[in-house]
């Protein structure tokens, strides 16, 4: 009987976890994050969309996502999915002006704001 009461609540602890875990990046639409940039400047967020656009070099890179509101450039450490994939993006928002001179940005990632990428996933 204790071995069953102690599977229940660690079972019960481990999803608490799991959902405080996945809740903590809220998902937003590109055009709130255009829409009011100093609310999700350096906050972790996650989008979802198309990619329009991709760059690689040795596995670090840059693509745009189209989410059907606006489009967000998103530079990666990790590589990059094709164009045309569908994905799901976590990262932080930043001003691509701050970012400029760490990452080699083709030219039309250097101004406005970009996502710092922690993660992504196809969907």
């Amino acid at each position: 009987m204790l071995r069953s009461i102690f599977g229940r609540h660690a079972l019960l602890v481990f999803l608490i976890s799991g959902t405080v875990f996945f809740s903590g990046c809220e998902r937003k639409d590109i055009n709130q994050i255009k829409a009011e940039p100093s609310r999700y400047l350096t906050k972790e967020v996650a989008i979802a969309g198309n990619v329009v656009q991709s760059f690689s070099v040795l596995g670090r890179g840059a693509y745009e996502v189209d989410d059907g509101t606006g489009r967000l450039w998103v530079l990666s450490e990790t590589g990059v999915p094709r164009k045309g994939a569908r994905v799901v993006v976590k990262g932080t928002v930043r001003d691509a002006l701050n970012v400029g001179s760490v990452f080699k940005l083709p030219d039309a990632v250097t101004s406005g704001l970009v996502m710092i990428e922690k993660s992504h996933r196809a969907q």
